[in-house]
C-alpha cells in the first residue's frame, strides 16, 4: 500500500515545481473567494452578501480553468487558449460593471458601497493576473492589460456616478493590485520554464558526454585502421597484378599484407582496451566536478594509491555508473563517495540522498535507467567486478538514501595490501 504523499515523492524536481506553480494559481481563486466574496458577509446583509459571493465564486472558477489551460500553453502542451482568455476578460468586465452599478443603483449605505467596490477591484485584479498568463512572453501586452483595465475601471466608475477622485483612487488601486498579480503569474511561469530548461540541459550534457566519448573512440580507431587498410589494399592490388604476370613476388606481397592485417588487429585491441580501462582517481575527480557543477554537494574521501590497474578500472566503472544515475534520475542534494581498504580488500561506497521511498533501483535494476524500469547496468558492473573477484550491493539503506557498495579483495603482493597488513 502506498503511503500518503507518495505521488509527490515520485515526482522529479521540474514536475514538483510545475505542481506547485499550478496549485498556486488555483490558490489565487481560493484567495479571491475568501478575501473578497466571503468578506462581504461581515459588511452587508446575508442576501446581498450571498449574491456578491456567488459572483466572486463564478469568477474564481473561470480564473482557475483559464490559468490551468494557459499554463499548459506556456509549456507547449496545448494551443493558445484564445476563447478562454476572451471568456475570462468578458466575465471579469461584466461582473465588475455589475458591482460598480450596485454602488449607485443598489441599496444605500457605506457598507454596501465598500463591499461592492471591493468586488469591483478584486475581480479585475485577479482577472488581470490570470490574463497575463496568456501574454507572458510580451511585456507590452501585460502592461497594456494592467493599464487598460485600470483606465477602463476608472472611466466606468466615473460614468456610473462616482466622483472623479473616487474613480481615480479605484483605478490606482487596480493598477497596484493587478500589476502585482500579473508580475507574480509571469514570474512563476518564467521560473517554471527555467527549471525545465535546466533539467533538459542536464540531460543534454550527459548525452553530449557520451557522444564526445564515441567521437574520440571513432577518431582513435580511424587513426589506427585508416593507414593500415590503405596499405593492405595497395599490397593486395600489387599482389594481384604480380600473380597475373606469374611473378613470385606476389607471395611476398600477400605475406606483407597479412602481417599488416595482424598488426592492425593488435592495435585495435589496444585501442579498445584503452577505451574500456578506467582510472579510479580520474573518475573520482570527474565525479566531484560534474556533481558540483550540477549543484550537488560531493564528498570524496579515501586514497587509491597502490591499487592494481584492473581493480581501479572495475571500481572506476562503478563510480561512473553511480554518478550517471544520480545526475539523470535522482533529486540528490548530497553525494558521498568513499574508498576504504580494510583487511586486505578495497571497499568503494557511493551514497546519495533524494531517493523517493520505495522507488530506488533494486539490486537488479539498471544503474542508467529510471527506478523500476529494470535493465543491465548493475548486472554489467557485477560482470566487471567478477573479473577481479569483486561483489556489488545496491539498495536503499534508510529513508531517502541509496547506496552502492563495491568490494574487491586485494592480491597479497600489491602495495596497498602490504600497507594494510602492516
Amino acid at each position: 500500500m502506498r503511503r500518503p504523499g507518495g505521488w509527490w515523492r515520485r515526482k522529479n524536481t521540474p514536475e514538483k515545481v510545475e505542481t506547485y506553480t499550478r496549485w498556486s494559481f488555483h490558490f489565487f481563486g481560493v484567495c479571491e473567494i475568501g478575501g473578497i466574496g466571503l468578506a462581504t458577509y461581515g459588511q452587508v446583509g446575508p442576501g446581498l452578501a450571498t449574491a456578491l459571493s456567488l459572483m466572486v465564486v463564478a469568477h474564481a472558477a473561470v480564473c482557475m480553468a483559464t490559468a490551468s489551460r494557459a499554463l499548459d500553453w506556456t509549456l507547449g502542451r496545448r494551443p493558445w487558449p484564445v476563447r478562454r482568455l476572451w471568456t475570462l476578460g468578458a466575465v471579469t468586465a461584466l461582473l465588475a460593471i455589475a458591482a460598480i452599478a450596485l454602488v449607485e443603483h443598489g441599496p444605500r449605505g457605506a457598507e454596501v458601497d465598500s463591499a461592492a467596490l471591493g468586488v469591483f477591484v478584486g475581480v479585475q485584479g485577479f482577472g488581470v493576473g490570470v490574463l497575463a498568463l496568456g501574454a507572458h512572453d510580451r511585456r507590452r501586452r501585460v502592461m497594456g492589460l494592467v493599464v487598460g483595465f485600470s483606465v477602463g475601471a476608472g472611466l466606468v466608475a466615473f460614468a456610473l456616478g462616482l466622483s472623479w477622485l473616487s474613480a481615480l483612487i479605484t483605478a490606482c488601486a487596480l493598477v497596484v493590485g493587478g500589476a502585482f498579480l500579473a508580475f507574480t503569474a509571469v514570474f512563476s511561469v518564467w521560473l517554471l520554464k527555467a527549471v525545465y530548461a535546466l533539467d533538459e540541459a542536464k540531460e543534454t550534457r550527459a548525452r553530449l558526454a557520451v557522444a564526445e566519448e564515441r567521437l574520440r573512440f571513432g577518431r582513435d580507431l580511424h587513426d589506427v585502421m585508416g593507414r593500415n587498410l590503405a596499405v593492405i589494399a595497395l599490397k593486395s592490388e600489387l599482389a594481384v597484378q604480380l600473380s597475373r604476370r606469374g611473378r613470385p613476388e606476389a607471395v611476398e606481397q600477400m605475406i606483407e599484407a597479412q602481417r599488416i592485417a595482424q598488426e592492425s588487429q593488435r592495435e585495435v585491441r589496444d585501442v579498445v582496451r584503452g577505451y574500456r580501462e578506467v582510472d579510479l582517481e580520474v573518475e573520482l575527480a570527474g565525479a566531484r566536478g560534474v556533481l558540483s557543477a550540477a549543484g550537488i554537494v560531493a564528498e570524496v574521501t579515501g586514497d587509491t594509491a597502490g591499487l592494481p590497474a584492473e581493480v581501479q578500472s572495475a571500481l572506476g566503472w562503478v563510480v561512473r555508473e553511480a554518478t550517471t544515475n544520480v545526475l539523470r534520475h535522482g533529486d540528490a542534494k548530497r553525494v558521498a563517495v568513499a574508498v576504504r581498504m580494510p583487511e586486505g580488500r578495497v571497499v568503494l561506497t557511493v551514497e546519495n540522498d533524494g531517493v523517493p521511498d520505495g522507488t530506488g533501483p533494486s539490486a537488479d535494476a539498471d544503474a542508467d535507467a529510471p527506478a523500476g524500469t529494470g535493465g543491465s547496468g548493475l548486472a554489467g558492473l557485477r560482470e566487471r567486478l567478477s573479473v577481479v573477484d569483486g561483489t556489488l550491493e545496491a539498495g536503499t539503506v534508510r529513508k531517502g538514501v541509496f547506496r552502492v557498495t563495491a568490494e574487491v579483495p586485494l592480491p597479497p603482493h600489491t602495495p596497498a595490501a602490504r600497507e594494510v597488513a602492516s
